[in-house]
């Protein structure tokens, strides 16, 4: 065997990849390692800069292509061709110069472990067009240990091409859909006045509908009284409340239920019932990389793509697994080391607790139902205390929650108990539900965290047949809308096809839907779709925007608009991707979709109407000199008014609309200039009632004012 070229996805790999090895010389574009035992004459390291080939554009084909128009549709080559990136040449030539030395016998695939890894580098090495045998690294970490072992069990590239075609089926069948349907909608919807274009994909428009989908609920919903009959009760060791098995649309009802058993306001009850049952909630499942970024998003606002970010950059640190997973499962090997470094890991977060052995539990530990990587946890290596402090505290934050999640496999369950008391006035039943915890177990490691403090009734100590003292009345209660998805709920809400699902054990159940993109994707999608103003994040609550409007109302009833339709197509490039399915029979099936399209849209069409005026750009308008920073302006931008120093950290925001009435640039200028507002009326409150008031501000927050005179 001659010298090994490693192809690593990025530099930073590339470097964690010399530093289990011995340098011999270390250039702009390549890292040259001393011969050794795993590479007996010697290897050379150089990289990709992610993706340092493209598919050609359609003009490149075809010069009739380079025009938008529908009659060049449909756009379909018959061959599909890469090119190199413009500003990658210099990193192109010096990877197909290493490739090309007659001295390299064999060419190593090290990019990151997924089917996008197998796309970066079998795209390069075609454009090469270098043929020498190739084989295939295979890690999860990389840490020294796992780095050697790796290159001391390199794999052959069978699986690698199948990955390699699943991802370049996914690259072309985007390709197609994007370049023609794009093409399409834009120039229809221009005849009808709208100026720009659009921006359609067979993964990001469905993403868009369902944000849509949940928005036009929103706005739609209706709500509705309804009422309850509640009981407090004053029993010889304290209060405590208690309501009667009836919630109904009418008032009637309830005051007929009350009259039909005799209860008065105020009457007496009898304990008839006191039971108490213990109840146990195990730990956390380990993260994938979409739980992780869901908890990081509810607990900290962190957007998916920025979660992910900061994963990469402790992977690269080597400090945690390999962050693109979507498995929370671990082998036996792992368990075991973690289980040795169980010590370490507590001093590290601060918290000793006798460790339970879960090694043959399923729910953490499965070799057989692992998949391509395993859960994303901690390494070996540990930290110093001058690493720690080096990270951001974003980055401690992902770091510790890893760990937090991984020892919580090794701690007790949390226990609780759960005091039920059943109080009858009159032959009427109250039902009276409470927690008192027992064990705080595995939730003591998460302890900080708002979602996880319960909020629990603290009851008194009661006994069956007591006397007690009630007092009873009729509650109002108003049915609420479902709330505008948060930047991390969308990770879920793709997972599921849409389906709105909190509770872990129901998201088992869909696992067999594979969702919208994949665990690495997903982020991507959220970014790309902000990026073409379809949606807005504003205080990590989600929001369309009239230009995703409009894109949804011209998809509407199409496959584009279709979540388990895109699902679907993902299941099949997994086919492609274990052997099992046909990329040609793929792609074929993606263009007859795209005529499909091209046949039936412009009829379809033809009844919708837009206002053109809501797409022009917003003339900026300064209104009145910001009262926090004394600097910028307040203006009205897109659907709030800001503050035009925000540039310099200059934070003051006022909404547009507050609750359900649209503030006026007077409103604005005269809470900016005088801290306060008239009365303004139409105001709506959650019950559906209007009101009026005035506004006053306060440390740079709005504040309702009931007494303006």
């Amino acid at each position: 065997m001659g010298k090994i070229a490693i192809l690593a996805e990025k530099p930073s790999q590339a470097r964690a990849y010399a530093d289990a090895f011995k340098m011999k010389q270390k250039e702009k574009t390549f890292i040259e390692l001393e011969p050794c035992s795993t590479f007996p004459n010697g290897a050379v390291i150089t990289w990709a800069v992610g993706h340092l080939v493209e598919l050609k554009e359609p003009k490149e084909y075809q010069k009739e292509w380079e025009k938008w128009s529908l009659g060049s549709l449909p756009i379909i080559p018959q061959k599909f061709e890469g090119k190199v990136v413009s500003k990658m040449y210099a990193q192109f030539n010096a990877v197909k110069k290493i490739f090309s030395d007659p001295h390299v016998t064999m060419i190593y695939n090290c990019c990151d472990s997924e089917r996008e890894g197998s796309n970066i580098f079998y795209s390069l090495l075609k454009m090469t067009k270098v043929n020498k045998p190739v084989k295939r690294l295979w890690i999860n970490s990389l840490e020294v240990e796992e780095i050697r072992k790796g290159f001391n069990n390199m794999q052959s590239n069978e699986r690698d091409l199948l990955m390699y075609q699943e991802a370049k089926t996914r690259q072309i069948s985007d390709w197609l859909v994007g370049m023609n349907c794009s093409r399409l909608y834009t120039l229809i919807l221009q005849k009808k006045g709208f100026k720009g274009s659009i921006s359609i994909g067979r993964v990001q428009s469905p993403t868009v509908y369902l944000i849509y989908k949940r928005q036009q609920e929103i706005e739609h919903f209706k709500p509705e009284n309804f009422y309850e009959i509640e009981g407090i009760f004053k029993a010889q060791n304290g209060l405590y409340k208690g309501k009667a098995k009836l919630k109904t649309k009418e008032h009637a009802e309830a005051v007929q239920l009350l009259q039909q058993h005799g209860v008065e306001p105020i009457d007496t009850g009898i304990i008839t019932s006191v039971s108490n049952k213990t109840k146990r909630i195990v730990p956390p499942k380990l993260h994938a990389l979409s739980t992780l970024q869901a908890v990081a998003n509810k607990r900290w606002k962190y957007s998916p793509s920025h979660v992910l970010k900061l994963t990469q950059s402790l992977y690269e640190k080597k400090l945690v697994s390999y962050p693109r997973t979507d498995s929370q499962l671990i082998t036996h090997n792992e368990f075991a080391y973690l289980n040795e470094s169980l010590a370490k890991y507590q001093q590290l977060v601060g918290k000793s607790f006798n460790a339970i052995n879960r090694r043959n539990n399923k729910r953490y530990v499965d070799s057989a139902n692992v998949g391509e990587h395993y859960a994303i946890i901690p390494t070996k290596k540990m930290p110093t205390e001058k690493a720690l402090q080096a990270m951001n505290a974003d980055e401690r934050n992902i770091y510790f929650e890893i760990i937090n999640t991984t020892l919580a496999m090794f701690h007790q369950d949390y226990e609780y108990d759960e005091k039920t008391i059943i109080t009858t006035v009159k032959n009427l039943e109250f039902k009276t539900v409470g927690k008192t915890e027992l064990v705080k177990g595995w939730r003591e490691l998460f302890s900080s965290a708002k979602e996880l403090q319960e909020r629990e009734e603290s009851l008194p100590i009661v006994f069956q047949d007591e006397m007690v003292k009630s007092k009873v009345s009729i509650l109002e209660g108003t049915t609420t809308p479902p709330k505008p998805y948060t930047e991390g709920q969308l990770i879920t809400m793709m997972k599921t096809c849409g389906k709105s699902v909190e509770d872990e054990e129901e998201i088992e159940v869909l696992k067999s839907i594979e969702g919208i993109g994949t665990e690495a994707t997903r982020s991507g999608i959220i970014e790309t779709i902000k990026k073409h103003g379809f949606i807005e994040v504003r205080k990590n609550i989600v929001s369309i925007m009239p230009k995703g409007e409009l894109l949804c109302r011209a998809i509407e009833g199409t496959l584009l608009s279709s979540p388990s339709m895109t699902a679907k197509w993902e299941i099949y490039l997994n086919k492609i991707g274990r052997g099992e399915g046909s990329a040609k029979y793929f792609i074929e099936s993606i263009g007859k979709f795209v005529n499909q399209l091209i046949a039936e849209v412009p009829k379809q069409l033809e009844s919708l109407t837009i206002e053109a005026e809501q797409f022009k750009p917003a003339v900026v308008k300064d209104i009145v000199t910001c009262p926090t920073c004394k600097v910028g302006k307040i203006a009205l931008r897109k659907r709030f008014y800001g503050c035009s120093n925000y540039k310099n950290g200059c934070k003051q925001t006022f909404p547009e609309r507050l609750l359900g009435k649209k503030l006026t640039e007077k409103n604005i200028k005269d809470l900016c200039s005088s801290g306060k507002t008239t009365d303004i009326k139409g105001f709506k409150a959650k019950s559906g009632k209007q009101f009026s008031a005035a506004l006053r501000l306060v440390d740079g927050n709005i504040e309702f004012d009931f007494n303006n005179k």
